[in-house]
C-alpha cells in the first residue's frame, strides 16, 4: 500500500456483503488513481427503493464522474470505454448476474466472455461484486441457483483479475495477490 491507499492496478475486484463499504471503497481507488473516473451502472430502477438506492449512488459521487448505464453488455463496455487515461467502475456484477439470469443467458459463456475481456483491457477497471455465500443456504430453488452462480462469477472473475480486495465492515483486506505468502491450491 502506498500512502494513497491500494494504487490502482489494470484489474481489481473489490468484494463484500451488503452495505460493507465496497463500493465506497472502489470509488476512493478509482479517485485517488489521478484519472478520469468512468462508473458503469449495471443495475436498474426496477422499483422505488431501488430508485432511491440508485439516485444516493449518483449524489454521493458527484458531477466529475462521467456514467455509463448498461445492464447486459458489460463487456463491451469493457471494450469501448476503457482507455489509459480513465479508470472505470463496475457497479455491480451481482445486478449485471441477476439481468443475465433474467434474459435467460448461457452463463457459462457470459462468464468466460467476461473473464477474456479483462485479458485484453486498455485502461484499469474495478469491479465491484457481492459476497453471498455467507449466509444460510435459501429455501427456493431460484435463491439456491442465484447464490450458486455468484459464487461461481466471484471465483472466475477473481482469477482472471491481478487484485482480490475483501472489504469487511468498510475495512478493505487484500486476498491477492497475497500480502504475506502463496498457498498452493
Amino acid at each position: 500500500m502506498n500512502e494513497g491507499g491500494m494504487w490502482l492496478i489494470q484489474s481489481t475486484l473489490v468484494l463484500g456483503g451488503a452495505r460493507s463499504g465496497k463500493s465506497l471503497f472502489a470509488e476512493d481507488l478509482i479517485l485517488r488513481s489521478g484519472r478520469r473516473p468512468v462508473y458503469l451502472a449495471t443495475g436498474t430502477a426496477g422499483d422505488g427503493e431501488m430508485s432511491e438506492r440508485i439516485k444516493t449512488h449518483r449524489q454521493r459521487r458527484g458531477p466529475e464522474w462521467t456514467t455509463l448505464e448498461e445492464p447486459l453488455d458489460l463487456v463491451g463496455i469493457l471494450r469501448s470505454e476503457t482507455s489509459p487515461d480513465s479508470a472505470l467502475l463496475v457497479d455491480c456484477l451481482t445486478f449485471w448476474l441477476f439481468n443475465q439470469m433474467e434474459k435467460g443467458a448461457d452463463l457459462d459463456l457470459e462468464f468466460e466472455h467476461l473473464a477474456q475481456a479483462l485479458s485484453c483491457l486498455k485502461g484499469p477497471v474495478v469491479l465491484v461484486t457481492n459476497e453471498v455465500g455467507y449466509s444460510i443456504v435459501p429455501e427456493n430453488p431460484l435463491a439456491r441457483r442465484f447464490r450458486d452462480n455468484q459464487g461461481r462469477l466471484n471465483r472466475l472473475i477473481a482469477d482472471a483479475c491481478q487484485r482480490v480486495v475483501l472489504v469487511v465492515a468498510g475495512q478493505p483486506l487484500q486476498i491477492k495477490p497475497s500480502p504475506h505468502m502463496e498457498i498452493a491450491p
